[in-house]
Formats: C-alpha cells, sequence, structure tokens
C-alpha cells in the first residue's frame, strides 16, 4: 500500500486528524487480558493509519480528477447533466415508474375508446372543419373587396392626387441644384413609377 500510494501523495498534503478518542481509554474493558488489550489498541491504531492515508489517497485522486476535467473542458454542469441523465434512466427502470406508466397507459386506452372521447374529437373536427371554410369565404370576399375599391373611381382619383403630389415634390428636387441643400445633393434620385 505504501509503494502504490507514494507516487500519488504530494508534499504539500496534510494528513487528516483521526478521532483518537477511543483509543485513549485507561481502564481496560471487561473480559479482556491486559495483552488482549494492547494488541487491539494496536491494531486500531493500524487501521487509523490506514484510513488517514487513504483519505490522502483519495484527496490526491480527486484533485487529479478534476485536474484532469478542467483539462478536457468538462465543467460541473457537464457533470450535473449526467448525473440528471442518469437518475432520470434509474427512475425510468424502477418498479414505481413502470407500475404508473402502466397504468396511465391503461387509463389513456380506456378514455380515447370511450363514447363521450370519440364524439367529443368528431365535433371538434367538425367544429375546425366549418371554421377554416369560413375563413377562407371571409379571405375571399376581403379580397374581393379590396379588388371592386381599387378599381372604383374614388380610389383612381386619389391614386391621381397622390401621383402628381409625388411627381411635384421628386421634380422639385431634380430642379434644385444647390449641392448642399438636403433635397438636392447634384444626385437625382432614381425615378419610381408607383402609384404610392
Amino acid at each position: 500500500m505504501e509503494s502504490a500510494s507514494q507516487g500519488l501523495l504530494s508534499d504539500t498534503m496534510t494528513d487528516v486528524p483521526v478521532d483518537n478518542t477511543a483509543s485513549a481509554r485507561t481502564s481496560a474493558p471487561e473480559g479482556l487480558t491486559d495483552a488482549e488489550e494492547e494488541e487491539l489498541r494496536s491494531e486500531l491504531a493500524k487501521v487509523e493509519e490506514e484510513i488517514g492515508t487513504l483519505r490522502q489517497v483519495l484527496a490526491a485522486k480527486e484533485r487529479h480528477c478534476g485536474e484532469l476535467k478542467r483539462k478536457l473542458g468538462l465543467t460541473t454542469f457537464d457533470g450535473l447533466k449526467q448525473n440528471l441523465s442518469k437518475s432520470w434512466h434509474d427512475v425510468q427502470g424502477s418498479n414505481a415508474y413502470l407500475s404508473a406508466s402502466s397504468t396511465l397507459e391503461d387509463w389513456n386506452e380506456k378514455l380515447t375508446q370511450s363514447e363521450a372521447y370519440k364524439k367529443t374529437q368528431e365535433t371538434l373536427s367538425q367544429a375546425g372543419q366549418k371554421t377554416s371554410a369560413a375563413l377562407s369565404n371571409v379571405g375571399s370576399v376581403i379580397s374581393r373587396k379590396l379588388g371592386d375599391m381599387r378599381n372604383s373611381t374614388t380610389f383612381k382619383s386619389f391614386e391621381d392626387r397622390v401621383g402628381t403630389i409625388k411627381s411635384r415634390v421628386v421634380g422639385s428636387r431634380e430642379n434644385s441644384t444647390d449641392p448642399h441643400s438636403p433635397t438636392g445633393s447634384g444626385d437625382k434620385p432614381p425615378q419610381d413609377n408607383a402609384p404610392f
């Protein structure tokens, strides 16, 4: 044990305190001779020393593991995700989860096979079809009305007036020769013959 852990222990490691209150007893327990008590105390000291060594080895291995994870770019969040994933997998394999899942599947099967469910599903399906048809009709009516409005004389008159105002504004920009004026910098804006 000593030779295996020697390479892992560093000079900066400190001893972990071990509770020595049990070995500090002065009177021998009943039924033990002094030699037996001394042998047990010696064995206890060895076991406590081994525990301290194992704690040091464990601390060194945990530090080394942390360094490796840091070098690999693994974060605490990655470890948490992995732990949660494993826990969820364990839950899914548990008897309680499997029993609850089976019960819910049975309820779902009974519910979807019931007459009330089938009637509700059919009613909602019909309502959806009727709503879709109504919205389609409304869209067609609005489209037709907008087309009629655009072909009306009022709209054409309005369109002509807007076009006239636009040509006057664009025309005044084209006639401006002041290069410092915000409306005419010497460059002609591109012609746009759209009604708006």
